[in-house]
């Protein structure tokens, strides 16, 4: 998609405007200048007046250099954070036997947080443009709550044995589709029927999170001290929750949402200029929000049954991606997210690991980044 702009639009006050017009017509005039015998333009004049009149997701070679800047400054990051997760602290002997089952073991993290990134990164983008709103998150429809509410009802109900009634295959899957279900039901019902308007849904979504929450902190207090230790151990969002075995199955189903999600790249740009101006380009903005919606729900509850109820990862990822990409293009801003998400994830897991020597849900780090960036960028330019 191109934008368009007038270079000579727009109006300023006082000398700004004539300022303004002077410099529109020596722009013409140099124009004029550059054209070849016969009236015809010269090659250098025809692209010095496309990079003028039109932009595209990169404005320009200083912005593209600073797309590429920030990309490759996340990607050598990563590539540390991964490095030394696999190696630091490794007792055995480098490139033994021992050495090798060691970053074997480790590598099962490491999967799961790239997992957990990409599914946060593309839904949180994805959802934001579809509701254009850059500061709701997908955790605003309830996942997380459910989550818990699901947790805490089969401890409440069989004890501590309920907490490993929910390891295993079968059990991640259920957890998935009860979560998918009720979501995408709640897009359709509230965004097809008579009531059809985003905000109602989010407003429903608020109100159903906060029901569970007070629900389980019902069930949460009849608990025992033992019940309730065990509980909380898989309540918060903990690389350790997830297991080998759910990895082959979540990581395809990641990629396969990803990548219907970048070839409707286009489709997300144009909801991104809103409903009015979307419908008038052929959109049918109903039906495209609910497939979006379908999408992230089926990315978050995966993430969320996964490891747990990570609602800080998304909404950080995003917004560094927003500011550091500066572009409209989705297919600019996804990779970046994901590559903020998951070094984020990854630096924060190092940190309590292997610098800190401390058990924990990486959660803590996160949420503390994420406030930290979300306050001194909210200050430094007033607005997202």
């Amino acid at each position: 998609m191109t934008l368009r702009h007038d270079a000579t639009s727009g109006s300023a006050p006082g000398g700004a405007q004539d300022a303004g017009t002077r410099a529109a017509e020596a722009e013409d005039a140099a124009a004029q200048h550059a054209q070849a015998p016969g009236g015809r333009t010269t090659p250098v004049a025809q692209r010095r007046h496309r990079q003028e009149r039109s932009s595209g997701p990169l404005a320009g070679p200083k912005h593209l250099r600073h797309y590429v800047v920030a990309m490759v400054v996340l990607s050598v990051l990563a590539v540390a954070a991964t490095i030394g997760i696999l190696s630091w602290g490794n007792p055995a002997p480098p490139l033994s036997d021992g050495w090798w089952r060691v970053v074997g073991m480790r590598r099962d993290a490491l999967l799961t947080m790239g997992t957990v990134a990409l599914c946060h990164a593309m839904a949180t983008i994805a959802f934001q443009t579809a509701v254009n709103n850059r500061i709701i998150t997908p955790g605003i429809m309830g996942f997380g709550s459910l989550y818990t509410a699901i947790q805490t009802g089969f401890v409440y109900l069989f004890g501590a044995a309920g907490a490993t009634m929910l390891v295993g295959v079968s059990q991640f899957f259920l957890q998935m589709a009860v979560m998918m279900v009720v979501a995408t039901a709640l897009y359709t019902w509230l965004l097809s029927g008579r009531f059809s308007n985003i905000h109602i849904m989010l407003l429903v979504g608020v109100v159903l999170g906060g029901t569970l929450g007070s629900l389980s902190n019902f069930m949460q207090r009849m608990l025992t001290p033992s019940e309730f230790d065990v509980l909380i151990a898989r309540l918060f969002g903990n690389i350790s929750n997830a297991r080998a075995e759910y990895l082959p199955y979540a990581i395809p189903i990641a990629l396969a949402v990803t990548v219907v999600l970048w070839f409707w790249a286009p489709r997300l740009n144009t909801l991104a200029l809103g409903r009015t101006t979307a419908m008038n380009l052929g959109l049918n903005h109903k039906w495209e929000v609910i497939k979006i919606l379908v999408l992230v729900s089926i990315l978050i509850s995966m993430a969320t049954a996964l490891v747990g109820p990570m609602m800080f990862l998304g909404f950080l990822s995003a917004m560094l991606a927003y500011q550091f990409g500066d572009t409209y293009s989705h297919r600019l801003l996804f990779p970046m997210g994901f590559l903020f998400g998951y070094t984020v994830l990854a630096g924060s897991y190092f940190i309590l690991r292997h610098v800190w020597n401390a058990g924990g849900a990486v959660t803590i780090i996160v949420e503390l980044i994420g406030g930290l960036v979300f306050l001194i960028f909210l200050l430094r330019k007033g607005r997202l």
